[in-house]
């Protein structure tokens, strides 16, 4: 998306900035087959079906290990995929008292049984997989038994591709629905009013905020409030609000005087109260019921920029936290701009703080206050995070008078010095723009507790922060992306080894103190060869101290508050926009989201610009059917890389691009170099997700859920989710590409195998809207994906989409609002598959 402006005011900058100067046969056959059950005079028969399939299909042997009063026929081996449904039923002779199911070899399933049928979803596997269940009827005297066999395929993304449209709905393949759930306004807590939706609601501290965004799923126990990673029909959902559209929250949009100052307090309040987190229960009614949240539930909690945090890590205390609110700098206020997340081991949420430094004024002359205090490195720190002298500070909060003189609310979003207060910063808050940047550590079962900025995770544009995969005894890894054009992607290693223990502790954040207060943060640099190094953010090191001749690093703690300052002086890779990052369950393989970079040349001549390379290989001119250009890395594309030894530990890795995002009609030798065709075409990649190692989207295959947040095909189709079945780095190739703006240049890029039928267009948003957040339900049946800022171009007087209120209606007159959607599979299986 594009920054968003009021008049003179900015309503909203995202990452598109650069602060950075420095250089058998198959089911579908079964399908269509009918099977005539035998009737056999007091016999028993098994039949199956899959899911998809219409056939009743038997599958059973004889084993009568008594007698033969009760007799079985024999039948046909079953086939299906992974992630498929597949129900076997089974009847037994009238002298038969007790029936039931058990498993008698094969991979694990869940059985599910009801009478004499039971049901389970299949696992994914790498070659074709037997799993054979047994029948058991009994009369007390008498046991017979019959075996079913199910031989499981390995799965394959069994849906049709969406067309791409301009629908101002969700869509999505046939077989499936997708459910309103969770909406912008809507009351948290009992007793509060339903969501009018025409401006003049308030209290946000108690309601859903704006513009949904990264997200995460944490099961419940069926009843109380203690944790069950297993339960996927009951859960808390945690997700973000990163920002707000003031023209559809307010009756007539914000109330400025004079284009510079906020006039009206309680608009400010609405403002401020819808960023940052919820966290509300929802439920589902049996396995493949409705999906629900509960209003009132004693587990909602809404955390936002006023709320209470405390920081954890090496820059705890540290002076340059230390404002007149919090003068001791172990304490601060809330959390904004909160784009991706992520899921930790041991149950708590993390969400990243990314597009934080535009909510700050900054006035002219600070620079020199600062200066004539000894703080003049801070004016480099100011510059390289997009801070400047000027800056008005995102709908301008810091203007508005507060009823109570008292309080600091407002004024805290002004971060200018005042040169007659102390220079320590305890007078004013030239300090807080240093309490924004972090990783924010969530206990979303306990609504008493205090989130923890886990400072040891670098201060940067923070879009999500990824677990790699936890191995007893290994360290584990966290791997980020810095959202801004040219900035880099980190890893954070843990000083303590991952003990299994730790997956359900008795204390969640203790657990996140332990792996996430110490350990070593690296910067990745990618090399022409197909591989790199991850470079160590260490006071003391390659430079990192008083006497660099960028920025004098005092310690380890101005280290980290200026991560992006140490990734220039070791000489990490400017990316193009580094936004998510989603680590492969299988295989440990870390994927990165680039979405875009319209400062990418072939030959850059000046400091915004920055040349190909083979990590970022492309620089072109996306020209749209409306005539508008996008120029640069236009359309984004998706990188991996591969840990040395597949260890979280390893300081060296090997890479290639999965895919490149571009229109299908592109040019092949330069610009469409994954062959992407009308099926999967997608540009600027966001969102990015692996299915969970607890149902076969996980397992063996697993598959990559691709979101876009997209300017430069709009012109053709509104933003996407896509669905991928990726392979491994390496397995694809090298080619010279190309580029011909600004200044025509040749690299080599390394190509993952064109992906072709496995990946896939899944859904495709309404107008004008951001696809981003996913997560799902352990067994996989249950997708939650984020709609955000739909009808973003529009206002309370020119309202440009109406969904929410269209997917029921396909017409609607309501402001648009952002929403989390579940979708589900309309035979219970897995999504996707």
């Amino acid at each position: 998306m594009t920054s968003l402006r009021h008049d003179d005011v900015i309503e909203f900058t995202d990452g598109d900035v650069d602060s950075n100067p420095s250089t058998t046969t198959t089911l579908g056959e079964l399908v269509d087959q009918r099977y005539s059950r035998r009737q056999m005079m007091g016999g028993m028969t098994a039949m199956t079906s899959a899911a998809f399939g219409t056939a009743l299909l038997g599958g059973c042997d004889s084993d009568d290990k008594r007698s033969d009063a009760i007799t079985v026929s024999d039948g046909t081996t079953v086939q299906t995929q992974g992630g498929r449904v597949v129900t076997l039923t089974a009847t037994a002779s009238a002298n038969a008292t007790n029936t039931g199911w058990s498993q008698a070899s094969g991979p694990t399933v869940a059985l599910s049984t009801s009478g004499t049928s039971v049901s389970f979803v299949a696992p994914n596997v790498t070659t074709a997989t037997n799993v054979v269940l047994q029948f058991t009827a009994s009369n007390g005297s008498t046991i017979s038994k019959a075996n079913s066999t199910v031989v499981i395929s390995p799965a394959t993304l069994d849906f049709t591709a969406v067309a791409k449209n301009k629908n101002d709905i969700v869509t999505v393949p046939t077989g499936y629905t997708a459910s309103i759930l969770y909406r912008c306004g809507d009351p948290l807590a009992a007793g509060v009013a339903a969501y009018a939706n025409d401006g003049t609601d308030s209290n946000f501290a108690l309601r859903a905020g704006d513009n949904h965004d990264g997200m995460s799923f944490f099961g419940l126990a069926a009843t109380g409030t203690s944790p069950d990673a297993s339960n996927s029909t009951r859960g808390l959902l945690v997700l973000n609000h990163e920002y707000i559209n003031p023209r559809y929250m307010h009756v007539t949009g914000q109330t400025i005087a004079d284009k510079t100052t906020r006039t009206v307090e309680a608009e400010v309040v609405k403002e401020i109260e819808a960023h940052g987190v919820s966290v509300v229960e929802v439920t589902r009614a049996g396995n493949t019921g409705a999906w629900s949240y509960v209003q009132g539930s004693s587990l909602n909690r809404r955390v936002t920029p006023n709320t209470p945090i405390a920081f954890s890590g090496p820059v705890k205390g540290d002076p340059m936290l230390r404002t007149v609110y919090a003068k001791d700098g172990t304490t601060g206020r809330g959390t904004i701009a909160n784009c991706a997340n992520g899921a930790m081991p041991w149950g708590t949420y993390a969400t990243c703080e990314e597009n934080w430094a535009g909510y700050f004024r900054r006035a002219t002359g600070d620079a020199a206050i600062r200066t004539a205090a000894g703080l003049a490195k801070q004016n480099v720190s100011f510059a390289r995070y997009g801070i400047g002298e000027g800056a008005k500070g995102n709908h301008l909060w810091s203007t508005v008078t507060p009823a109570d003189a008292s309080s600091t609310a407002y004024r805290r979003w002004n971060a200018s010095a005042s040169a007659s207060l102390p220079a320590d910063g305890t007078g004013d808050f030239r300090n807080e723009p240093f309490t924004f940047g972090w990783v924010v550590e969530i206990d979303p079962y306990d609504p008493a507790s205090t989130p923890r900025k886990r400072t040891a995770l670098g201060r940067m544009a923070h879009e999500g922060v990824m677990a790699g995969r936890v191995i007893a005894g290994v360290k584990p890894a966290f791997y980020m992306g810095d959202d801004s054009r040219n900035e880099y992607i980190y890893k954070f290693v843990s000083a303590t080894a991952w003990s299994a223990a730790d997956a359900v502790p008795s204390n969640r954040l203790a657990a996140g103190d332990k792996y996430l207060d110490a350990g070593t943060l690296y910067a990745a640099k990618f090399n022409a060869d197909g591989t790199g190094q991850w470079l160590p953010l260490i006071f003391g090191q390659n430079g990192l101290d008083a006497n660099n001749a960028l920025y004098p690093f005092a310690d380890q703690a101005d280290v980290l508050a200026n991560a992006r300052l140490a990734g220039d002086a070791l000489g990490a890779t400017p990316m193009d926009r580094p936004e998510w990052t989603a680590v492969n369950p299988v295989n440990g393989e870390m994927y990165c989201t680039l979405t875009n970079n319209s400062g990418r040349v072939g030959i850059a001549s000046k400091s915004s610009e920055r040349a190909i390379d083979p990590a970022n290989p492309r620089a072109y001119v996306n020209t749209r059917n409306d005539g508008k250009v996008n120029p640069g890395n236009a359309n984004g594309h998706v990188l991996r890389l591969r840990e040395a030894n597949d260890s979280t530990e390893s300081l060296t890795f090997t890479w290639d691009v999965y895919a490149f995002g571009a229109r299908a009609g592109a040019d092949a030798a330069n610009v469409n170099l994954s062959g992407l065709d009308d099926t999967n075409d997608f540009s600027s990649p966001d969102g990015l997700w692996f299915g969970l190692p607890t149902n076969a989207g996980g397992q063996a295959s697993p598959l990559l859920f691709i979101e876009t947040d997209d300017d430069a095909y709009t012109d053709v189709t509104n933003c996407m989710l896509l669905i991928g079945m990726p392979g491994r780095v390496g397995d694809g190739t090298t080619k010279s590409v190309t580029s011909s703006y600004g200044g025509t240049a040749t690299t080599t890029a390394r190509i993952g195998a064109a992906p072709g039928a496995k990946l896939k267009r899944f859904l495709v948003g309404p107008k004008e809207c951001e696809i981003t957040g996913i997560t799902s339900t352990a067994d996989g049946r249950s997708i939650f994906i984020n709609i955000q800022h739909p009808g973003e171009e529009g206002g309370y007087d020119n309202i440009t989409s109406h969904w929410p209120q269209t997917q029921a209606t396909g017409t609607g007159t309501g402001r648009p609002r952002s929403a989390t959607v579940v979708i589900t599979k309309n035979d219970g299986g897995v999504v996707g598959l």
